[in-house]
């Protein structure tokens, strides 16, 4: 037997839990089966503030190892 589809408001919450407990746009992206634009588009019709670009900025890094 087929478990239902959740509503959007349903997936919109699970949503922004997840981005907000840490999840990125890409993992959740994954585990939903939906396109990143489609992640990205209902995490801001949810009204959740994203996070910059991630990452350590490479040069930045090799400077200061090329430093120590």
């Amino acid at each position: 037997m087929r478990r239902p589809k959740k509503t959007r408001e349903q997936m919109l919450h699970e949503l922004r839990n997840a981005y907000e407990g840490g999840a990125s746009i890409r993992n959740l992206a994954a585990t939903t089966g939906r396109s990143y634009g489609s992640v990205h588009s209902m995490l801001l019709e949810s009204g959740t503030t994203l996070r910059g670009r991630g990452g350590p900025n490479h040069t930045s890094a090799r400077r200061q190892s090329a430093r120590a």
